[in-house]
């Protein structure tokens, strides 16, 4: 049972790293294809800003929730657990998409900071990876008198 909710954890954990290598390639592909290398939004202007702020704020907030989601909410079943990692997992890695696109919609070659966001929540997204080490790890309870799962 543990390896099948691991199983489908690295499903969902695999296929945000699809999709985010296909946000970079269908990012990459339209800016030269169409834009000829100019940017869709200017970085300092007052759309670009927001954009800016939108995708950091993400970053503060998404990233250390998701990465002590399964902590804070200490799932007591199996299906519990499955559900938070799979939020923690989506969580963290969303700002890793949102980097993509913001950092190609404002320009790559002179503005680089959103790159430097995407990178982070990929740093981010890496200990999110499921096994079942971490299973076991997360589903045992502080108190060594409580039943296990």
């Amino acid at each position: 049972m543990e390896e099948k909710i691991v199983r489908q954890l690295n499903w969902v954990y695999y296929g945000m790293m699809i999709l985010a290598i296909i946000v970079l390639t269908l990012m990459y592909y339209v800016r030269s294809k169409y834009m000829d290398g100019a940017p869709f939004v200017d970085y300092l202007s007052q759309k670009g800003q927001i954009i800016q702020y939108i995708v950091i704020f993400d970053a503060l907030l998404t990233i250390p929730l998701g990465l002590y989601l399964v902590k804070w909410r200490k799932p007591k079943t199996l299906e519990h657990y499955r559900r938070l990692a799979i939020w923690r997992i989506l969580l963290v890695s969303n700002t890793m998409i949102l980097g993509i696109i913001a950092h190609y919609a404002m320009g790559t070659t002179v503005y680089k900071s959103m790159l430097w966001v995407a990178a982070i929540a990929a740093v981010s997204w890496y200990f999110t990876k499921p096994t079942l080490g971490k299973l076991d790890k997360e589903m045992t309870p502080d108190d060594p008198n409580v039943e296990t799962y």
